[in-house]
């Protein structure tokens, strides 16, 4: 999201219909639309005031006109997209929390999906993360609340709460016969947004979890930190986005010129367009990045933006399609309206927004089954074998090097990892292919 300051929007929604007819007036005054037009926006605002004055007086129950048009404004916005909203006093705090806060929270970013409320990422190292959440889940509910019909904002506002507190999350997963309850404790999300990492002498493997403002320098620090690194892969699995302009700053360091990303609105100013530089731009090392469904957002355009370029070969399934721009505009002193107002388009003039990004090499994530080699036993794996074999006997033994440095990406976990695994053997061919 992207939150500016803009100048107070004053909508006279009247409940009389003298009122709206002056409001409708000054409309007509201030455009340029053609009479038919202008006619029929005066129509609308008389319906939409005639029928609130017949809510408020003759509903069965007391309402007044405020809150009719609170309802109203909730389900214009909710009807617009999955991420639009009007937020009255107690929503509009609680985004200043979000946005400014300490909360207590479950690691995991949400939006809407043919309708459903849907995991687009567990964070890593979250609670979420470690009870199991898994991108792509749809929650059905929250603690004993369904979720159909429910707004983000609203969604968001239930699963936060202090720390050390319990929430049950209702489950819908793909693969599973019946819904899963997992039981989730609340925490104060802090989140390392880069990992790093080697897979054998000269592969320097790059993991974003989030892209915080903290991305670029991370990424630029890891790989001065590896100069004898002759390929990379840039993990974004699961990661929901963030910072557009780290974002832009991770694509900036791959490609030296055109456009990275661009966005386009109704109103002229938000037309914008993010081009690269030529500062400290790496052309020539291999790159392969690595998505799924749960890259959203600034992952998608730094994958989208490095494939239209044909910078990097994108491995793993199809991303999840988050590609629109939202501002929050305050309309009163503590009430706001969040809107969107633009859409981000690649290099290639194409969009996210409901898309995503397709990858040149689909693999599905899963464990490889290693060929049986029956007891063959190569010379230079004897003494690894003979060890792993008494290790069965005695159980005394302890593991040599297990888990000993955590910088470094094993064979073993390459196989437990079929996405990881392709990645690696098509980066080798860049790596080959371009003499590197």
């Amino acid at each position: 999201m992207i939150i500016k300051n803009k100048k107070t929007i004053l909508f006279g929604f009247l409940s009389t219909v003298t009122a709206s007819l002056i409001f409708a007036t000054n409309i007509q005054a201030e455009n340029f639309d053609s009479p038919s037009a202008q006619t029929s926006k005066l129509e609308a605002y008389l319906k939409f005031t005639k029928i609130v004055q017949l809510i408020e007086e003759q509903y069965v129950d007391d309402i007044n006109a405020s809150n009719i048009i609170d309802n109203a404004l909730k389900g214009m916005l909710s009807n617009l997209d999955a991420h639009s909203s009007f937020m009255d006093a107690k929503e509009t705090k609680e985004l200043q929390v979000q946005t400014h806060g300490e909360f207590g929270g479950l690691g995991i970013t949400v939006g809407m999906k043919d309708g459903a409320l849907t995991v687009i990422a567990p964070l890593e190292g979250t609670p979420a993360d470690a009870a199991g959440i898994k991108a792509g889940d749809i929650i059905l509910k929250i603690n004993e609340q369904a979720t159909i019909g429910m707004t983000i904002d609203k969604a968001v506002s239930i699963m936060r709460g202090k720390p050390n507190t319990a929430i049950e999350l209702t489950i819908v997963r793909k693969g599973e016969g019946k819904p899963l309850k997992i039981q989730i404790i609340r925490d104060i999300i802090e989140i390392q947004s880069v990992y790093s990492k080697t897979i054998g002498d000269d592969v320097l493997y790059l993991r974003i979890t989030s892209f915080d403002q903290k991305v670029v320098s991370g990424m630029k620090r890891a790989i001065s930190q590896h100069p004898e690194s002759r390929g990379i892969i840039l993990d974004l699995r699961n990661n929901p986005g963030g910072l557009l302009n780290q974002a832009i700053g991770v694509v900036d360091m791959f490609v030296d010129n055109g456009i990275i990303v661009s966005q386009k609105g109704k109103i002229p100013e938000e037309n914008l367009i993010y081009n690269a530089t030529q500062n400290s731009t790496n052309t020539q090392i291999p790159l392969v990045i690595l998505v799924n469904g749960g890259s959203a957002s600034a992952s998608e355009i730094v994958s989208g933006a490095l494939q239209d370029h044909k910078r990097a070969v994108i491995v793993g399934q199809k991303t999840f399609g988050k590609g629109s721009v939202q501002v929050v505009m305050p309309i009163s002193q503590d009430e706001a309206l969040r809107l969107t107002i633009a859409r981000y388009y690649l290099p290639s003039g194409r969009t996210i927004q409901a898309v995503g990004v397709t990858p040149d090499i689909e693999v599905a994530y899963g464990e490889i089954k290693k060929a049986e080699e029956g007891i063959s036993i190569k010379e230079k794996d004897l003494q690894k074998h003979l060890e792993s074999e008494l290790e069965k006997v005695d159980g005394k033994r302890e593991k040599k090097n297990k888990n000993e440095d955590k910088t470094i990406i094993t064979e073993e976990q390459l196989y437990k990892d079929a996405q990881l695994k392709s990645a690696l053997d098509i980066l080798k061919a860049l790596m080959i292919t371009n003499n590197i």
